[in-house]
């Protein structure tokens, strides 16, 4: 029986300004590493900011992303920022773009599909009236559990699984509040092993993630 053919993936990252404020160098190798393995694996990748600024649109993530669109923009030095040279401040704006195709070091001047506001709000009202939501439960029941708040709402769950004493163990004794560590550690999948460190958090066992992507492991190294 032949091999069925891999499904193409697309990964779009809608703000990537945000994600760079809150784990910025992280982010940036997985982005980068992502990129490199992509085009082989049927992936495409799609970042998209509002603020295109050096320290957003890095100079290693532009040598991983071989093609460019730029929109209008405010000033030259943005245009720099996403074409390596000026122009995107002169763009008429509603579509009107700079598109730099891979290998090319001069952009082409295209008009992309301009959909307004009162046209998407139509498009989604139609929608609505075709059919009832299908929701998918599993989401729905994190959020939830994440607006609850307090380790009432997120303990039974984390608690009382038998492998969770065995990761705050290894967290405290490694000095490692890692989910890919306690994955390998524990053999685990990500989702479970995320849970255990969402939980330490709220416990107080681990610091919030910060700016780098790391956590701060609060309690302790235990006395021999």
């Amino acid at each position: 029986e032949p091999p069925s053919p891999l499904p193409y993936v697309v990964v779009v990252v809608d703000e990537l300004a945000d994600l760079m404020m809150v784990a910025g160098k992280k982010i940036e190798e997985l982005i980068a590493r992502l990129a490199q393995k992509a085009r082989a694996a049927g992936i495409h990748l799609i970042l998209a900011t509002q603020r295109p600024s050096v320290d957003v649109i890095t100079g290693l993530i532009k040598a991983n992303i071989p093609t460019r669109i730029a929109f209008q923009v405010s000033s030259k030095v943005d245009s720099r920022t996403i074409l390596d040279q000026m122009g995107a401040e002169c763009l008429l704006g509603q579509g009107d773009m700079l598109y730099m195709p891979p290998g090319s070091g001069y952009p082409q001047r295209v008009h992309g599909a301009f959909v307004t506001d009162a046209e998407v709000h139509a498009v989604a009202e139609y929608l609505k009236q075709l059919g009832t939501p299908d929701y998918v439960e599993g989401v729905l029941g994190g959020a939830a559990e994440a607006n609850g708040g307090g380790a009432e709402a997120a303990g039974p769950d984390e608690e009382t699984d038998p492998l969770y004493d065995h990761a705050v163990e290894f967290v405290i004794g490694s000095r490692r509040a890692s989910i890919s560590a306690i994955q390998r550690h524990l053999r685990v999948g990500y989702n479970r092993a995320a849970r255990f460190v969402e939980q330490m958090e709220a416990s107080g066992l681990v610091s919030p993630m910060e700016n780098n992507g790391n956590r701060t492991v609060l309690v302790p190294e235990p006395e021999e």
